[in-house]
């Protein structure tokens, strides 16, 4: 299943409702439990893997019956109706990984953005406020010249998960989705020569655009053989391929809930492949600039899109 959190547009006030994407349409599953009799389903995807497999179950059985009737605009609604926010609105955690791949630790080496090779998985936090779901509009900073993409696979936690060992950390994985973790590099820089972890330059409002909506990991044959396009104004920018890491998710899975626990809904993005336009020779060309839009996917479904704007615009 393809899991969303969805708001109608012209709403701005609609904190989202679950549902589920099938084809070009979402399919309200509240409004489906009422229409079919059957029990009430969680009202958020939280919720919903709070609840466990046989909320999922009920949720496939939900879709089975909508498939095979005619149901009124409450229950299925065209995408262009709505708002893809993040389908996980209020993770307890947004953990990244940082410099999970070879060559992109290269290209931040050589631009002054990293000074250490870690022996072991790093990571750092995304703040939930910074979330924004697809076709979201985020302003560039006033004075940042320096906005670049990072198209990730994140991966989302479906039960409690402490201690857990690599071998065993997929039955943890609830499903998968993308996330554009935006940085201004020039910051960025600032805070690598200083010491610190990043927290400015990819905490900046809209710098997490995540979804559009979470893949339920029994349609994924393997999350690490699927590719990830990163795309600019209709022009591929990178494809990359979620096997290129140094720490796999059972690596990184079992390094850090040894001694920091897991919930359900929890988010980890697998960090940047190596294409950025920080590690580009026409670099200052290939940053993201007013009027852009970005579009991160999983090759061959539904992007998540971004649209960059000044500052003074919003």
């Amino acid at each position: 299943m393809k899991l969303v959190t969805y708001a109608r547009r012209g709403s701005p006030s609609d904190k989202g409702r679950l549902g589920a994407l099938v084809g070009d349409r979402v399919v309200d599953l509240t409004e489906a439990a009422r229409l079919s009799g059957h029990a009430a389903i969680p009202a958020t995807l939280k919720g919903l893997i709070e609840a466990g497999p046989s909320a999922f179950e009920a949720a496939r059985k939900l879709l089975a019956f909508v498939a095979n009737r005619s149901v009124d605009s409450d229950v299925v609604l065209d995408l262009g109706e709505v708002r893809l926010l993040p389908p996980v609105v209020d993770p307890g955690k947004f953990f990244c990984v940082g410099k999970n791949n070879k060559a992109h630790r290269e290209e931040l080496v050589r631009n002054r953005l990293l000074n250490e090779a870690p022996a072991e998985p790093t990571g750092f936090i995304k703040l939930n406020s910074v979330m924004v779901g697809s076709d979201a509009t985020v302003c560039r900073p006033r004075g940042i010249n320096t906005l670049d993409y990072e198209p990730e696979l994140v991966f989302v936690i479906g039960r409690h998960t402490h201690r857990v060992r690599s071998e065993d950390a997929l039955s943890h994985v609830v499903g998968i989705m993308v996330t554009n973790d935006l940085s201004a590099r020039q910051i960025q820089r600032q805070e690598v020569a200083s010491g610190t972890r990043f927290w400015t330059a990819k905490n900046m409002p809209g710098f997490g655009p995540v979804g559009p909506f979470m893949l339920s990991l029994d349609e994924v044959d393997d999350p690490h053989d699927l590719w990830i396009t990163c795309r600019v104004n209709g022009e591929l920018r990178l494809r990359a391929h979620t096997g290129d890491v140094i720490f796999r998710i059972g690596d990184v899975l079992e390094h850090f809930s040894r001694w920091m626990p897991f919930e359900p809904g929890d988010m980890i993005a697998m960090g940047a492949p190596a294409g950025v336009a920080v590690g580009q020779p026409n670099a200052d060309d290939l940053y993201l600039k007013p009027g852009d839009t970005c579009e991160v996917a999983f090759e061959g479904m539904l992007p998540l899109t971004t649209h960059i704007v000044e500052a003074t615009e919003m």
